[in-house]
């Protein structure tokens, strides 16, 4: 049994090596990203884009989406949004019907797929749109989403700028002080983090289809959604690494305050679980298999923190490191305060650019909400099934 302990610390210190040179490691990546201003809202653009949200019973959502984009600095007439109605049994098409005298239309989604046979509605509806789009770049959120009003003129510019593929923009939660959004914002932050870092660094890539942009040719390149659109997720992360395959120089980061997109936290402990498991459901799908060591590595750390307190309840094994001896449980104690801190660590430039520094006091609070959600949602996002706009997907 001894030898066993020490087996299972060791392989602990390990694991705390690796997590914690990733976490270095994307620290370093994210402060390396240049940082793009407000371009000047004269600029003579050409690029005309299309918006795509996907919407299913969002009338209370879309208003405030609706409201910003008609806001937009960028010029009017060289953008157009489509909103899909993905078979809402609220008043969804009517509050995009109240907007349709300018360049939002409403497409019914049930006029160009079945209610059955479909295992991912989201993609079907952003297929749907793109074929009837007529933009030369397309740029996707969610119809919970709130958009700055320089977010197409500061995306446009950085396209014209750059030619991109494939451009992967930040998203942050809206959080007031109940803890449930606090650390769904913390959370969310810290993936953002690694989202910009990965991207820019070339190293991973990842996304969320809340703020992306891809032009259609890429997009039609790939065969959009095929051989991806049987999963119920990934319209945004599996369609990236296609066109990163065909193009991988093409993809890059834009790191601008003036296009942070702002969606709304779950309100329940249940729908954000279920959020969290529909993410990791499509985890051992990607081709580019570094994500999925690095999924490894997260997910193993987290269930040997989870396990370690376990251990220590029912075996007061003592470790002796330089003449001095700690159990099981110290062990464990000294990880999660070394984790907290190489978290913090990487979370301050990031929380920085968010503007979410004071958010930050309750990130030690949350560690041990955080260890157990993510050894849950990693096993059942592989091996159960969750529930996501009122239906049940396996």
């Amino acid at each position: 049994m001894q030898i066993n302990m020490q087996l299972i610390i060791l392989f602990s210190l390990l694991l705390f090596v690796l997590y914690a040179s990733l976490i270095i490691y994307y620290r370093s990546g994210w402060i390396k990203i240049p940082t793009t201003t407000n371009p000047n809202p004269q600029t003579s653009n050409q690029t005309f884009i299309s918006v795509i949200i996907p919407a299913r019973n969002e009338e209370q959502n879309l208003p405030a989406l609706l409201n910003g984009l008609t806001e937009q600095t960028y010029n009017k007439a060289l953008f157009e949004v489509i909103v899909v109605d993905d078979y809402s049994t609220d008043g969804t098409a009517g509050i995009v019907k109240k907007y349709s005298s300018g360049n939002i239309k409403l497409i019914q989604l049930h006029d160009y797929a079945a209610t059955t046979g479909i295992n991912s509605y989201k993609k079907k509806a952003i297929e749907v749109a793109i074929a009837q789009s007529n933009g030369e770049l397309i740029v996707t959120t969610d119809a919970d989403c709130v958009v700055t009003k320089n977010w197409l003129q500061t995306i446009a510019a950085f396209y014209e700028q750059n030619d991109p593929a494939f451009i992967v923009m930040p998203v942050k939660y809206s959080c007031n002080n109940h803890f449930l959004e606090i650390f769904q914002a913390l959370d969310f932050m810290t993936l953002q983090g690694i989202t910009g870092a990965a991207v820019s660094g070339k190293s991973q890539s990842m996304c969320n289809g809340a703020n992306l942009a891809y032009t259609k040719k890429a997009f039609n390149a790939v065969g959009g959604f095929e051989g991806i659109n049987h999963i119920a997720s990934g319209d945004d992360m599996l369609l990236m690494h296609k066109i990163y395959k065909l193009n991988p120089n093409g993809t890059r980061y834009l790191k601008s305050a003036d296009v942070i997109v702002q969606t709304k936290a779950m309100h329940n402990w249940k729908d954000f679980l279920n959020q969290r498991i529909r993410w990791a459901s499509k985890a051992d799908q990607y081709d580019d298999k570094r994500i999925f060591w690095v999924l490894l590595i997260v997910y193993a750390f987290n269930v040997m923190m989870l396990v370690l307190p376990v251990i220590a309840a029912i075996n007061n094994y003592q470790l002796t490191i330089i003449n001095y001896q700690l159990s099981i449980f110290e062990c464990w104690l000294y990880l999660l305060l070394f984790k907290t801190i190489i978290e913090l660590y990487y979370l301050y430039p990031v929380a920085a650019f968010f503007k979410y520094i004071k958010l930050l006091c309750w990130f030690p609070v949350s560690q041990p909400v955080h260890i157990v959600y993510t050894v849950i949602a990693g096993w059942l996002g592989k091996f159960g099934k969750y529930e996501w706009k009122e239906r049940k997907v396996k």
